[in-house]
């Protein structure tokens, strides 16, 4: 890539996103995943590394592409229409890649809410698709505004228990502004999502006590015991509340796998996933002009943004705002890629006779 591409850190180096994203591309084709759906995911990898949710970026490639050697995933995604009225569909995915079958249905999603007002979009059958902000985005950049989730691996118990069943089942929205920036909100019904727990162990980083217990339901910092043991609600009783309406829309509603029946993505490499999304998406000029709908979201923006700060902090926020800022400052500083991830890229890249240019 050359030196003037990145900048070397202690834990790593900084990497241009344009180039990042054309060495991912490369080596899910390297894989078997035609062009324009490895474009699709490499694409979606790096938005969420943009984004600061490393642990929904080029981190998974090295699982996504052993999916694929395995033949867990296909390597040619297609999208199967198995139900369909004027303004819902439903996409049997055959076990493809998560990110080809989500990307696809949010796009149904949002062309038959144009023509119809509101839209819902269910697929089963499908794998992991990512970061769930990316499919909500889409939607509000096309003056949608939408609500997306999707279920997971069991490694979260029922409030009260001590046993899995609910996944992290994370659920997010889009609601597009005028002026001011789009609101983008995601977020795990877990006090964090799983990932973040997977990539503090590839980084050798311990873990916040809360995030969660071992097998034995003690708190603990060590990520390989969280990984063994469960992570915890957000909110407690609230927490598990959300995640059953996750499980009900995107496994229950649409015919896909919901709680323990569902494959893990790490553990599980002799069997599908069968995971569920859903999408529910409506024209945000619905019930008002768009013009009037688009100058209210700005005024509360503004209103939010004038109220007084408590101690403490330096600026109220709105959701996806942070996310928003630190994809503009990594679009010009670089993606900063840790030791064990680049090691980890290079020897995806050593699997499939591809060179890792940075």
């Amino acid at each position: 890539m050359g030196g003037k591409n990145r900048m070397t850190e202690p834990s790593g180096i900084k990497v241009n996103y344009e180039e990042l994203e054309q060495y991912v591309r490369a080596l899910f084709q390297g894989a078997g995943v035609e062009e324009e759906q490895a474009a699709t995911i490499a694409r979606h990898l790096v938005l969420a590394n943009l984004r600061g949710i490393d642990s929904h970026g080029v981190s998974r490639v090295d699982i996504y592409t052993r999916r694929l050697d395995y033949g867990l995933e296909r390597k040619k995604t297609t999208v199967h229409v198995d139900k369909e009225t004027a303004s819902s569909t439903l996409i049997d995915g055959g076990n493809g890649m998560g990110i080809v079958l989500a990307s696809k249905g949010i796009e149904i999603a949002v062309e038959k809410a144009k023509e119809t007002g509101l839209a819902v979009v269910g697929i089963k059958n499908s794998g992991h698709c990512g970061m769930l902000a990316d499919y909500t985005q889409y939607a509000a950049k096309h003056l949608c505004l939408a609500l997306a989730t999707t279920n997971a691996p069991s490694n979260m118990a029922p409030w009260g228990g001590k046993q899995g069943f609910f996944g992290t089942n994370p659920f997010s929205y889009g609601v597009p502004a005028g002026e001011e920036q789009d609101i983008i909100f995601d977020m795990a019904t877990s006090v964090v999502a799983r990932g973040k727990i997977t990539l503090a162990r590839k980084n050798n980083q311990q873990i916040p006590l809360g995030w969660a217990i071992t097998k034995e339901g003690k708190p603990t910092t060590d990520p390989d015991e969280a990984l063994d043991g469960l992570v915890l609600p957000v909110g407690g009783a609230k927490g598990y509340g959300l995640a059953f309406l996750v499980d009900v829309l995107s496994g229950l509603l649409t015919g896909a796998a919901f709680g323990p029946y569902i494959g893990s993505l790490y553990k599980d490499l002799d069997r599908n996933q069968k995971i569920g999304q859903f999408f529910f998406v409506m024209r945000a000029d619905l019930f008002e002009h768009m013009e009037e709908f688009q100058r209210r979201i700005d005024q509360m923006i503004r209103e939010i943004r004038q109220i007084p700060l408590a101690d403490g902090f330096e600026k109220i926020y709105m959701p996806g705002e942070l996310e928003h800022e630190k994809s503009v400052e990594r679009k010009l500083g670089g993606i900063p890629l840790t030791g064990s991830v680049l090691q980890e890229l290079e020897a995806v890249g050593k699997r499939y006779g591809i060179d890792c240019p940075f």
